[in-house]
């Protein structure tokens, strides 16, 4: 059995169990790529960003300043910044205003 089936959440013994936190894997080397996709999603452009060493929190933080100027939808998906709409060129300004470094010209 693996660790999230015989995940324990209360013990008469102890009560409540709090569990512990996962470690956080940050994937990439620390610059942004910022490029176009638009594989699975039915010929759709998508921008997405990926590369950056950012938790959950301030990932979503920036995906949603970067919602806000490029004035359209997107979210995080697998420490992944998807963007609706080809923004290749404002993003990357976006994101060297912010101080992160970007693959690239």
């Amino acid at each position: 059995m693996s660790k999230k089936e015989t995940r324990l959440v209360y013990s008469t013994e102890i009560g409540r169990v709090e569990e512990e936190p996962e470690e956080v894997i940050l994937e990439g080397d620390g610059k942004a790529l910022v490029q176009k996709s638009t594989k699975g999603r039915g010929g759709k452009v998508v921008t997405t960003i990926s590369g950056l060493h950012l938790d959950k929190s301030q990932m979503a933080k920036l995906c949603k300043t970067l919602k806000k100027r490029c004035g359209t939808g997107g979210s995080v998906k697998d420490g992944i910044i998807e963007i609706q709409g080809e923004w290749i060129e404002l993003l990357k300004a976006e994101l060297r205003k912010n101080g992160h470094v970007v693959k690239g010209k």
